[in-house]
């Protein structure tokens, strides 16, 4: 017995003697690294091996522990187009090219999400008299200042020996990334005037469990209703990986899965738990997370087992803009984006891409741009007619076709809603009915085939809603 075990500690001391420096997929060639943030850079190695990393005049050693694991953080650092190479050392010696610092974001969420741009060059061009059409994007793209890196669920819990997942932004790499993604990274670049680096993980026909860990249902909510999480096998292979590398914050286009099964509050309720567990992996409860509306569609002509109505997606989308309560989030409107509501999955992802990044322009970066159309404010009744206040239209409202506003109706105490007529008052919008005498609450938009005429000056629509949305008053915050 003495003897099996001398064996095994010689054999397990000779592999341990042999084993390398290990870096984790995400760190490669040609990647951006977070400015003006800590940034960690970890791996695996031999236990007790002495593992140092170079950077721009940064030199820092690490130990591997007890489980051959080691990191080290480097300061801060100022935005740099200029590439630089890294350099990570121990038993064997490893120098990653090419490296920029910058912004970083993920991209995730479903197949709207996963839109590739080889799918969004063979859309139809939506006005062919215009030079540059965001269509024709994968003939032109080659900024290097805009790097990609797509997750493989299969593959990103393993290393790359090879170190190339990162690229740049162009060619066959970009064939295959996020359509909003990209146009999302390329609107930050040409704003901000330094490297950004886009992290796609987007799973087509995902719901939202997947990509939220087990343990993370903790709010009162959950008490009561309880989740089928279906696994987490998203999260576990394709966003766990990922951290702690260092990032700027997070978009996400999901929810039409989830919507066909007639979800509401629990929706709200899930996103925000996958928002809180997101942040709690990188431990940032201040990480940014910005989303999308989901398209409008006929989700009433669904023949699936949950019955659906015109009202599932309207209060769907209740659900979803109930989740902008959560500190450091926010919604845009697509009720526009559409060329009809038999597509669940639309053209204009640059469109998409874009209104994203006017998220973190205004509050992040803090440029002086509107981040969204119009949301309800507030609502006040004046004899027989409703005065409706809106967010995010400090310029002013417009009909975008010019002709009468649309999708606007009000109801009396009997709940009973009646097209109404509207007329822009200023910021304001001024609704009246001649079948509503008293009237009491307002709603717009409340249409699943969506394009509503109501937009701010800016040119974004505004967002649906009712007056008398309950989740408003039932989606409660969870201290986090």
């Amino acid at each position: 017995m003495k003897k099996l075990f001398s064996i095994i500690v010689v054999v397990l001391f000779s592999i341990v003697a042999k084993a390398e420096v290990v870096l984790p997929r995400i760190l490669g060639h040609n990647m951006v690294l977070q400015r003006e943030k800590p940034v960690k850079i970890w791996g695996t190695a031999a236990v007790g091996e002495q593992v140092s990393v170079e950077f721009k005049g940064q030199h820092l050693k690490a130990t591997g522990d007890r489980d051959g694991k080691w990191e080290i953080i480097l300061s801060p650092m100022k935005a740099s187009a200029s590439p630089s190479a890294m350099i990570i050392s121990g038993s064997n010696t490893i120098k990653l090219e090419n490296i920029l610092v910058g912004e970083v974001w993920i991209c995730s969420g479903q197949s709207n999400m996963e839109f590739t741009m080889r799918k969004n060059s063979k859309m139809a061009k939506p006005d062919t008299s215009t030079a540059n059409s965001p269509i024709d994007e994968l003939d032109r793209a080659h900024n290097p200042l805009i790097r990609i890196f797509l997750v493989n669920r299969k593959e990103q819990v393993k290393p790359d020996p090879q170190h190339k997942g990162w690229n740049i932004a162009q060619d066959s790499a970009l064939r295959v990334f996020s359509a909003p993604g990209y146009f999302f990274a390329k609107e930050l670049q040409s704003k901000l005037g330094v490297p950004v680096g886009m992290i796609s993980a987007a799973i087509p026909g995902s719901a939202i469990e997947p990509w939220i860990p087990a343990n993370a249902y903790t709010s009162e909510f959950f008490k009561t209703y309880k989740v089928s999480t279906g696994g987490t096998s998203f999260f576990e292979s394709m966003i766990r990986p990922l951290a702690p590398f260092g990032v700027k914050g997070f978009i996400w286009y999901q929810g039409e899965t989830n919507c066909f099964q007639n979800e509401t509050l629990e929706y709200s309720y899930k996103l925000e738990t996958l928002i809180n567990s997101w942040r709690a992996q990188w431990n940032d409860k201040s990480l940014p997370f910005y989303y999308t509306q989901i398209a409008p569609f006929y989700y009433s002509k669904s023949t699936d087992k949950y019955p659906l109505t015109k009202e599932t997606l309207p209060k769907f989308w209740e659900a979803q803009q109930a989740v902008m309560k959560v500190p450091h989030t926010g919604m845009i409107t697509t009720t526009d984006l559409i060329v009809t509501p038999d597509d669940l999955h639309p053209s204009f992802k640059w469109e998409i891409g874009r209104r994203l990044a006017q998220w973190p322009l205004a509050v992040d970066y803090r440029k002086k741009v509107t981040p969204t159309g119009p949301f309800f404010k507030s609502k006040k009744v004046k004899a027989n007619s409703v005065v409706v206040s809106y967010n995010y239209a400090s310029n002013g409202l417009l009909s975008h076709d010019g002709k009468e506003l649309t999708q606007f109706e009000i109801a009396g105490a009997d709940g009973v809603y009646h097209p109404a007529k509207a007329i822009i008052k200023g910021k304001k919008v001024i609704v009246s009915s001649d079948a509503v005498k008293k009237p009491a609450n307002v709603r717009f938009g409340w249409n699943e085939g969506g394009k509503a005429n109501l937009y701010n000056k800016e040119g974004y629509p505004a967002m649906p809603f009712r007056s008398d949305n309950p989740i408003v008053a039932q989606f409660k915050v969870s201290a986090k």
